[in-house]
């Protein structure tokens, strides 16, 4: 394929289909002790990502994703910098005291690698399934599985429920979440 530009004529070295596969999300299966598919698993989740959030919004945004078949879903930007944006995606459930979020996932995206990783998840789950997968792994890599295939799923749940988070009506953390 050549490419032509007012310089000259260039020979491209890639194809437009392997850019487009790119953007394919991968369906393989690696064992849990695998840090190759630990690597593979965030980049899967960074592109499941993507398609809740086509647009990146800035700091300190508040965004909420609403769907007749699902719960409202909340996404706060906790920190942004050029390479990186920090987040917190969550369910809010009503509690006699006040709103709970749960799960309440930790995340970072690493846009230049085009990864996602969840760096923590709420210290306590109150539901004892939730808590039996936070803390059923002993070592750090297979706990890092488990958050991130936890991530995984919820991604795809939410997509299948066609969730989307519009940076137009983002608001402050003036509002924050609870915790």
């Amino acid at each position: 394929m050549r490419f032509v530009t007012g310089r000259g004529q260039f020979l491209l070295c890639y194809s437009p289909a392997v850019i487009a596969d790119s953007y394919i999300v991968p369906r393989c299966v690696f064992s849990s002790g695998s840090l190759g598919g630990l690597i593979a698993l965030y980049e899967a989740n960074f592109i499941r990502f993507g398609s809740l959030l086509p647009q990146l919004p800035g700091p300190g945004q508040l965004l909420v994703s609403s769907t007749p078949d699902d719960l409202p879903v909340h996404l706060a930007v906790e920190s942004a910098s050029r390479y990186t944006r920090d987040l917190r995606l969550t369910y809010l459930f009503a509690d006699g005291g006040g709103l709970v979020a749960e799960p309440d996932l930790r995340l970072r995206l690493f846009l230049d690698a085009r990864m996602a990783e969840v760096r923590s998840w709420s210290a306590g789950p109150r539901h004892a399934w939730l808590g039996s997968l936070a803390g059923e792994q002993g070592r750090e890599l297979d706990r890092r599985w488990s958050r991130n295939m936890m991530l995984a799923k919820w991604l795809d749940y939410l997509a299948e429920r066609r969730h989307a988070f519009k940076v137009s009506t983002a608001s402050t953390l003036a509002a924050a979440l609870p915790g």
